[in-house]
């Protein structure tokens, strides 16, 4: 199992009507890494997941859950962070967040 670690701000989305979501953007080395295990994946499977996304099992602080993240067009990632972690960890919009992610 590959271990990646990156720090980044937490950012909001709001979409249309009452959506808000939080991510963290995973970029640089990370981001690269990520890209590379996407594409071993898809060849080794013969297609994508859903929007392209990789499974991942994440860690914040004390806080520790599975969920996907999602590549973008400027070659980055999108870790969506969800409520209860914001809340167990105590963290908030624009902070540097440290995730440690296992592929």
């Amino acid at each position: 199992m590959e271990t990646v670690h990156h720090s980044g701000n937490l950012w909001r989305w709001t979409g249309g009507g009452s959506a808000i979501w939080y991510f963290v953007t995973i970029d640089g080395a990370a981001g690269e890494a990520l890209s590379v295990t996407a594409l071993m994946r898809r060849l080794e499977l013969g297609r994508a997941r859903g929007f392209g996304s990789l499974r991942v099992t994440v860690r914040i602080g004390d806080s520790r859950w599975e969920t996907s993240v999602f590549p973008q067009k400027d070659g980055g990632w999108l870790l969506p962070v969800k409520a209860a972690i914001r809340r167990a960890e105590g963290i908030g919009e624009g902070e540097s967040v440290a995730c440690v992610l296992e592929l």
